[in-house]
């Protein structure tokens, strides 16, 4: 069948730069959804974002649809005259041309027709106007007189297929093969010869870049260059850089430079400053140490870049001299002395002001530390005053800062330097793979934070439902059990839990205790499934339910050692059979009598089992123990083999019970085995 190459793109005033990639992706998966409904087949996809248009490309398009034959079930033969009549009505038909069809025994009216494939450029319009509007804006713009919306207002609509246009009226536009340049360009109106040439046409005739990624890597090569001319390196944020790279459609970057006084300003500000305000990257010299100077990115070739970049220092400037006022100003406060005006600063309701957080925080902190045996009186301290930055004029302006900020003042205030990085970090992690807060006393203020907001929440009936978790609870989850894990903070959480939950005021159902622990042990599988732990073994360890994450992960450890030996097979099967003789066994029964049991196998199943109990007795590490179990393999296979367990002599049935339960416990003593056979 013969086939076609279509563009389409839509031109629109700046997009919102945040936004751009997922409007891109949008339009495109549903343009392809809309075709593959109609059972148009199609080749390749490529999408092109600018700030000023959305488009996509695809090769191979089929030229019509295949004829289809259409068929419809009816209601029975001798239904009323209204519901036969109804469903002719609804076929588009006479009466007359329904046929009577027997299925099941039993006749129906049916119709059939077939329908004529419809050619794709007939079919193109309606499937680009749905794949528009169905592009989810969550704050869609109304412009003139008309009754569209979208994300900002549109002026032009390309659609060709191969170097035909495609009639279309979309959005009041009215499609045709013209293109827009650059905005400053006087020759702004350019003629797409053909539907293939879209990406090299407007690289070599608009200069235009118009494909997103690959215009970021010209981005990222133009402010390295930048970087190693003025002798120094740039520091790239990779989502600045996609931010940078929505924002212009034909890039060059260049330097400029920021008084050097400004540098007495925790760099963390003037990053933030550069960064949020300007859309500047920021250099530092080969020991990683700011340099008064930045990297912007303009959207114009221009003959006079100087103009450029003295305007841009211009800019810059105020914003620097906002953060010297605010450091300044916010130095003069105390950390300690900004805890009253937290009380004004709402939590959130039912969980009180941001000083009653700060105040369980520093409970629990030093609760915790007393776990860990580290400085309980810097935990508290640090927890006290882990909220007081909310409060400065600093983070009022960049909220990322917070904590960061907090360390500084800290310093500024006089206290410890463990108190002040304990402050700074104590968001850590913040996002998969972040870093951990490198200090212990950090480690106790994050897991006390993030547990507070946890069971807080939680506590209040607002815990995360579906994919919907506006409070990110399965973020912080996920953050504690990090730090648990990661640092080996050997801790009870089911205990602590119910210390966090009985610091908070009666309105927080302390009831939730167990469902806050289940909550996070899901999120525990997940953090498995993210290193590719087999799901079976998360669910071995958790059958047992240890109370610490980091013990749970040192059995997870071990079973995956268990599984990759040749007798594990053989002892998972063994487990599964123990644990369905077991099922209806009551274990709390008195002793086993060793001399009730007859056969030599299963004396020697005994006296294995006495063994390695003993070994066991005193053993902490669960790969040592399992280990161990694996001795067990031919003594239980052999046992197996010789001995039937449901024998009519209720004593020796009952001991050869008895006998498998203290093989199970054994197991059991670092997880179920007998799920790893599922």
């Amino acid at each position: 069948m013969k086939t076609h190459d279509f563009l389409l793109e839509l031109g629109t005033e700046e997009l919102p730069p945040k936004l751009l990639i997922k409007l891109s992706n949008s339009l495109k998966d549903n343009l392809v959804e809309e075709l593959k409904q109609i059972g148009i087949s199609i080749g390749k996809v490529s999408t092109f974002a600018t700030p000023r248009r959305l488009a996509v490309s695809i090769s191979k398009i089929q030229s019509h649809q295949e004829d289809q034959l259409i068929e419809k079930k009816g209601p029975l033969v001798g239904s009323s005259e209204k519901a036969i009549e109804g469903f002719a009505k609804s076929c588009g038909v006479d009466i007359n041309s329904i046929e009577k069809r027997t299925l099941g025994g039993k006749k129906y009216y049916f119709f059939h027709t077939k329908q004529v494939g419809q050619q794709i450029k007939d079919l193109l319009p309606t499937v680009v106007d749905k794949a528009i509007k169905n592009i989810p804006i969550t704050r869609a713009m109304k412009w003139g007189k008309f009754d569209y919306s979208f994300a900002r207002p549109v002026h032009w609509l390309v659609m060709l297929l191969d170097d035909d246009i495609v009639p279309a009226n979309i959005m009041g536009l009215i499609s045709g093969n013209t293109t827009k340049g650059l905005r400053s360009s006087d020759s702004s109106s350019l003629d797409i010869p053909h539907a293939s040439e879209y990406e090299s046409f407007m690289r070599e005739k608009a200069q235009i870049e118009v494909d997103f990624n690959k215009r970021k890597e010209i981005i990222r090569e133009q402010v390295t260059s930048v970087a190693k001319t003025n002798i120094a390196r740039v520091v790239i944020d990779e989502s600045l850089l996609n931010e940078v790279c929505a924002l212009v459609e034909y890039p060059r970057a260049f330097s400029g430079k920021f008084d050097e006084k400004y540098l007495s300003i925790p760099e963390e500000a003037l990053i933030s400053a550069m960064k949020s305000h300007q859309k500047y990257f920021h250099m530092v010299d080969t020991k990683g140490k700011l340099l008064p100077s930045f990297i912007s990115v303009a959207n114009i070739e221009s003959t006079n870049l100087n103009f450029i970049i003295q305007g841009n220092e211009r800019v810059i400037r105020p914003r620097l001299a906002d953060s010297e006022f605010f450091w300044n100003q916010d130095k003069s406060v105390r950390l300690d002395q900004r805890i009253e005006r937290l009380g004004s600063v709402l939590f959130m309701k039912s969980l009180g002001s941001m000083a009653d957080k700060a105040k369980r925080i520093e409970k629990l902190s030093k609760h915790i530390a007393g776990l860990v045996s580290i400085d309980a009186k810097a935990c508290a301290r640090a927890g006290l005053l882990s909220k007081s930055d909310l409060v400065s004029e600093m983070v009022g302006e960049f909220a990322d800062l917070q904590g960061i900020m907090g360390g500084y003042y800290a310093l500024n205030d006089g206290e410890s330097n463990v108190v002040a990085q304990a402050i700074r970090e104590h968001y850590k992690p913040k996002f998969a793979g972040d870093d951990l807060p490198s200090t212990k006393e950090g480690l106790v203020v994050a897991i006390a934070d993030k547990l507070d907001t946890i069971t807080g929440v939680y506590g209040i009936g607002q815990a995360p439902t579906g994919s919907k978790d506006p409070y990110a609870l399965r973020r912080l989850a996920l953050g504690l059990l990090r730090i648990l894990l990661e640092a080996q903070l050997d801790i009870n959480l089911k205990t602590l839990i119910d210390v966090s939950l009985n610091l908070h005021s009666k309105d927080v159902d302390r009831e939730t205790s167990s469902s806050i622990y289940q909550f996070m042990m899901e999120r525990l599988k997940a953090y498995y499934k993210d290193i590719r732990v087999d799901g079976n073994v998360y669910k071995a360890v958790l059958a047992v339910s240890p109370d610490s994450p980091f013990d749970f992960h040192q059995r997870v450890e071990a079973l995956n050692d268990f599984i990759q030996t040749i007798e594990s097979k053989s002892l998972i099967e063994a487990n599964k059979r123990i644990a369905n003789i077991l099922k209806d066994f009551d274990s709390n029964d008195v002793e086993l009598d060793s001399k009730l049991l007859i056969e030599d196998s299963e004396q020697k199943l005994f006296q294995a089992t006495q063994s390695i109990t003993k070994q066991l007795s005193e053993q902490k590490d669960y790969k040592v123990i399992v280990l161990s179990l694996l001795e067990l393999k031919e003594v239980i296979d052999t046992f197996f083999d010789k001995v039937m367990v449901n024998v009519d002599d209720i004593e020796l049935r009952q001991a050869r019970l008895k006998l498998l339960n203290r093989v199970r416990s054994l197991f059991l003593s670092v997880a179920d085995v007998s799920y790893l056979s599922s």
